[in-house]
């Protein structure tokens, strides 16, 4: 049920791309001027600084749940996407380096050619982990892949493959409850909303390697909104 999934997270070349860190700047002289201003001269620019920029920090609300229901969905929720947010953040750094390739050959049958081999590569290699994701596992991933890409899955496939394809696809993802076509709306949808604050949370710990959404939204205006929300809700129960 997952070999549409597999495509679109592992269509791209055979070796791996590793993102590492910036390493920050290190603070390696300070000078003052004549009234004793001081100037920060940082390792590899040559520009004086009268401050030092600091990394943002962000606070995180406590963990609020409205009944213990609630709270077991949320950590039931965290363990998928946790699980599953890997695979959605090489899918859109495999996109990427897809069509920088793709981009790179000429002739059509090569570029068509070049393409069933990575397909032949991912079905042997990838389809046993990827077909172990539950129903629920395999729907966040879809999200996922549309908050890492700013593409449906639907439409992924659809590009990478043919329209007849992207439909078939997704007409067999519906029996098990999958939407291929469904989109990652934190804004609207309180769940996803829930699976950010899971992966911001995640990020902020370590957890997961951070990668940033390829939608627009803002993380602070999301936790505003569905506080409000919350707290209408629980004053309209009163």
């Amino acid at each position: 049920m997952f070999k549409y999934i597999i495509y679109i997270v592992f269509s791209l070349p055979l070796s791996f791309v590793f993102s590492q860190e910036k390493d920050r700047d290190s603070l390696v002289e300070m000078e003052t001027d004549s009234i004793e201003r001081p100037y920060y001269f940082f390792e590899g620019d040559s520009i004086p600084r009268s401050m030092i920029e600091l990394e943002p920090v962000v606070v995180f609300q406590p963990l609020r749940f409205a009944s213990y229901k609630d709270k077991v969905r949320y950590y039931i929720l965290k363990r998928k996407t946790i699980k599953v947010y890997p695979y959605a953040k090489l899918a859109s750094e495999r996109l990427t380096e897809l069509n920088e390739r793709l981009e790179s050959i000429e002739s059509k049958s090569k570029r068509r050619q070049y393409t069933r081999i990575i397909q032949r590569y991912i079905e042997e290699e990838f389809s046993a982990e990827l077909k172990k994701l539950t129903r629920t596992e395999g729907q966040i991933l879809v999200k996922l892949i549309h908050r890492q890409t700013g593409e449906t899955a639907f439409d992924l496939v659809k590009e990478l493959r043919s329209g007849w394809r992207a439909f078939w696809y997704n007409t067999t993802a519906s029996m098990f409850d999958i939407d291929l076509k469904i989109e990652y709306q934190p804004q609207e949808v309180q769940e996803d909303y829930l699976i950010e604050d899971i992966l911001q949370r995640a990020f902020s710990d370590g957890k997961l390697e951070r990668q940033e959404s390829a939608l627009d939204f803002e993380y602070a205006d999301l936790t505003n909104k569905w506080r409000d929300y919350n707290d209408r809700i629980s004053f309209k129960k009163r």
